[in-house]
């Protein structure tokens, strides 16, 4: 069984925005990836962005700069 680690989740409203967001932090080089939304997250789309848990300043900076609201930012262990 795969060890949990702690993971920074934003959760996206839409499939769009978690889309434009990858793009963005590709382009920008941000660390993360997009990945299937975990089953302790309801939100609108069934994708999130996973990123280092110590930097929710960082990734909340990256979301306003892409111009993507999102509908969570949690920390959690999957």
């Amino acid at each position: 069984m795969r060890k949990k680690e702690r993971h920074l989740i934003a959760a996206f409203s839409s499939t769009h925005d978690a889309m434009a967001f990858e793009e963005y932090c590709i382009q920008h080089g941000a660390e993360g990836r997009l990945i299937p939304l975990p089953k302790e997250i309801s939100a609108g789309c069934g994708l999130a962005w996973s990123a280092p848990p110590d930097d929710e300043e960082g990734l909340r900076e990256l979301l306003r700069l892409a111009g993507i609201v999102p509908q969570h930012v949690r920390e959690l262990e999957i």
